[in-house]
């Protein structure tokens, strides 16, 4: 079923993860996605211990439903292979650094005399110029440097990173995005996303507070949000649940549910001002309460109330579970050595479906180029 970018043609000079997975989020909504890799191929290929039959989990994650072409990009005959695929593409973008991306030619500036109406993406760490342009960036780093690491983790222990990679998956999404703009445009163009400014641009209201107010935003014990109480990871019986209750109706229905009467008339509880103003004694009372069932046992008595409450899955809990059934996010692909389980597209757009297909090959599809 077509997707709403078929028919666009996307060339992806792309390496690892940010940069792969911008141009899968592409695939997923119908562009030819034409991967061009190094004779030795993007090292996706060979990161990490699993695999399907001859296909690596990692890559095939991030690159199906794409077409390999191989060139080496500083020859001649590279350079020539490039630019007939140019001349066919709508879009191209690449998260190589810098340096490497002027040197290669994969800015606007030196491809639009090939196709004018090209848009270009480079998916950089600090940005296409400045004076961090060809620093090292990786995930982790840039969480530290946007200060996301100290927002993150009990505030009497360390900064703790997410457990996936959050900057580089973020980072391709923000170049989908800009990408698929400059296309919209027609008019070919330079496309400049970094994935510092991508995470700058995350804290949002933490940074609108600051900015403004000159207010900090500590790092508070159990993940709680700094400004909604009780909005955060509670212990329980056998295990920990999450509870987000942003209006006093809600916590009205949440006191009367544990039959908590005080909660409702001490001032302390009953509005968010007070339980904010108040947050240890309120969450202190809470888990209490908490500790007196399993986790799932409470989410059964809460939200069919209306409350926010999940118990904590592990990945595998929630890659098996109904809910992730029911939005078609684990998809399944038939290769010719067995049978890829990977994670589905986000987009659901009414009337298309993706046309899921196998990662490509090393040089799969270097016939495009050929001749």
């Amino acid at each position: 079923m077509a997707g709403p970018l078929t028919g666009k043609t996307i060339i992806e000079i792309g390496h690892m993860l940010a940069g792969p997975y911008c141009g899968m989020l592409l695939a997923d909504l119908g562009a030819r996605v034409i991967k061009v890799e190094a004779p030795e191929g993007d090292i996706g290929r060979t990161i990490g211990p699993h695999h399907i039959g001859s296909h690596n989990a990692y890559f095939a994650s991030l690159n199906r439903s794409k077409e390999s072409v191989t060139l080496d990009l500083t020859s001649d005959e590279g350079r020539a292979g490039l630019a007939k695929l140019v001349g066919m593409a709508d879009g191209l973008f690449t998260n190589l650094r810098p340096a490497a991306i002027k040197k290669l030619g994969l800015t606007y500036d030196s491809l639009k005399q090939i196709k004018p109406s090209l848009a270009c993406l480079a998916l950089t760490g600090y940005g296409l110029d400045g004076p961090y342009a060809d620093s090292p960036a990786y995930d982790y780093v840039i969480q530290a440097m946007t200060g996301v690491l100290l927002l993150t983790g009990d505030p009497d222990g360390p900064p703790v990173k997410p457990g996936f990679s959050a900057v580089d998956n973020s980072a391709g999404i923000m170049g989908a995005l800009g990408l698929v703009a400059k296309m919209l445009e027609g008019s070919g163009g330079q496309v400049d996303v970094s994935m510092y400014d991508t995470m700058m641009s995350q804290l949002n209201y933490l940074g609108s507070g600051y900015l403004n107010a000159g207010a900090q935003t500590p790092r508070i014990k159990d993940g709680a949000h700094p400004y909604i109480v009780p909005a955060q990871l509670f212990p329980t019986q056998d295990g920990y649940m999450v509870m987000f209750i942003t209006h006093d109706k809600f916590w009205r229905l949440f006191a009367e549910s544990l039959g908590e009467q005080t909660w409702l008339e001490d001032p302390r509880f009953s509005k968010m001002s007070g339980r904010s103003a108040n947050r240890d004694l309120v969450v202190g009372e809470i888990a209490k309460r908490l500790m007196e069932k399993p986790a799932d046992a409470w989410v059964e008595q809460l939200a069919p109330l209306g409350l926010v409450v999940a118990s904590i899955c592990t990945l595998p809990d929630a890659l098996n579970g109904p809910l992730c059934a029911s939005r078609d996010m684990v998809i399944e692909i038939l290769v010719k050595d067995g049978k890829l389980r990977l994670i589905g597209s986000a987009i659901k757009n009414e009337g298309t479906a993706p046309d899921y297909r196998a990662p490509p090959a090393l040089g799969e599809h270097n016939d495009i180029v050929a001749g």
